[in-house]
């Protein structure tokens, strides 16, 4: 993602290419399985990067050549395929999957992939919120990848020049979005409001700012019924209807959205950090004028979605072992260290967030850290797909207009709740 999330998704958005570069850990075996070719699965890779690392790896492994199989670039639809392979068991074609960090309990749940041994991969290492991304019921079965946390983009130059500094709370959002963006001929306010995976992070960190939550810990209880919910999605319906959140922005994802602030057609805009990278580059129409900070909430800073993807192991895996030393390869200091530089992911390892050489170059790197450490992972449930659908689909009605706050947090609550095995 980027992967480019959906939430983060993030898919993997890099141009590399790197040369053998693995864990100590990886003479380690794990469930057996011997050594042997691959194929690793995930979404659309938007920039052709990951096919060049792997190359690095293929030409430093040649008995263990890794295929890559490129889904579509929608985190729905890498879902659903991925769902649809794992289901054929033995016949999977897939035996490395990168997947959305929250798709872990689902697939663990259902047995489609394999626990694996934590020592033999550099957790520790790892931001600390990440890890728990990978676990499911107290055991590992994914490694974190690549991280990922909301952030408010905004045009520091218009800013500027009204001598306001960026917003930290709603109010002051909604007010220079209100105010400042019809002076200078852009819109005010986005995110990713299309019925899809997007809208699920984008009203989950709206619900979880203002002190709400929408599942129990464990989902195995209904929460979202609460007035602290009902401010965090009426905080996205106003916008719609007071016309501080354009319209247009009602069928925005990842790409759109920041495409419409890359293009200087909006004030503010919550996206990935590589929408940052990305609007930023030479060539970018606003290139130079991009600032980032996090995401406002209610009284003060708000809370982001944990976003990302982790690396899973097929539970019918061909060869589980060299599944695991590529997972180790993939999660090294030198990879990790070129996720950032190079496609301006969010790697996992911490070190590299106090770099200071990293720093100069990125600079949003500690409001990055920040924000991934305070972070909230979306509502946890082997029924997740269920959860998110409802989501969607909820609060795109009542953006739209045809539903109040009130009664679509009331309609989350009974549609959650009928949700069956949930």
């Amino acid at each position: 993602m980027r992967w480019i999330n959906s939430a983060g998704r993030c898919l993997l958005v890099l141009g590399v290419v790197l040369t053998g570069c693995v864990s100590s850990n990886e003479g380690k075996t794990d469930g057996g399985g011997g050594r042997g070719p691959l194929t690793l699965a995930t979404a659309g890779d938007l920039t052709g990067y990951l096919g060049r690392v792997l190359d690095g790896w293929n030409r430093t492994h040649p008995g263990e050549r890794v295929t890559l199989v490129e889904l579509p670039d929608s985190a729905d639809e890498t879902h659903a395929q991925m769902v649809t392979d794992l289901r054929g068991g033995v016949r999977s074609r897939f035996d490395v999957l990168n997947i959305d960090v929250n798709w872990t309990s689902e697939f663990a749940a259902a047995g489609w992939i394999r626990p694996l041994s934590e020592d033999r991969f550099p957790l520790k290492s790892f931001l600390k919120p990440v890890v728990e991304t990978g676990k499911y019921d107290g055991r590992l079965y994914a490694v974190p990848y690549v991280t990922n946390a909301g952030l408010l983009l905004y045009r520091k130059d218009i800013l500027a020049k009204e001598g306001v500094p960026p917003p930290t709370t709603w109010a002051e959002l909604e007010h220079d979005a209100k105010t400042i963006a019809p002076k200078h001929g852009v819109d005010g306010y986005a995110g990713q409001f299309l019925p899809y995976e997007g809208l699920t992070v984008n009203a989950a960190e709206a619900v979880y700012s203002a002190g709400g939550t929408i599942l129990g810990d464990e989902g195995d209880r209904v929460t979202v019924n609460s007035a602290a919910a009902r401010t965090g999605i009426d905080f996205l319906v106003r916008g719609v209807r007071e016309g501080w959140i354009p319209k247009a922005a009602l069928s925005y994802k990842e790409e759109e959205s920041k495409q419409a602030f890359q293009d200087g057609r909006l004030l503010f805009l919550r996206n990935w950090p590589y929408a940052y990278a990305v609007a930023s580059a030479p060539g970018s129409p606003v290139a130079g004028k991009v600032g980032a900070v996090r995401l406002p909430g209610p009284d003060g800073p708000g809370t982001s979605v944990l976003g990302g993807s982790d690396l899973a192991v097929n539970t019918h895996a061909r060869h589980p072992n060299s599944a695991a030393r590529l997972i180790a390869y993939l999660t090294s200091e030198k990879v990790q260290r070129q996720v950032l530089t190079l496609g301006a992911l969010p790697p996992v390892r911490a070190a590299l967030y106090m770099d200071p050489d990293l720093v100069e170059r990125f600079p949003y790197l500690p409001t990055l850290r920040s924000s991934v450490l305070s972070a909230a992972p979306r509502p946890k449930s082997p029924r997740y797909d269920q959860v998110s659908l409802v989501v969607q689909a909820v609060v795109h009605d009542a953006m739209t207009g045809h539903e109040s706050s009130d009664a679509a947090v009331h309609r989350l609550a009974k549609e959650l709740a009928a949700i069956p095995g949930r």
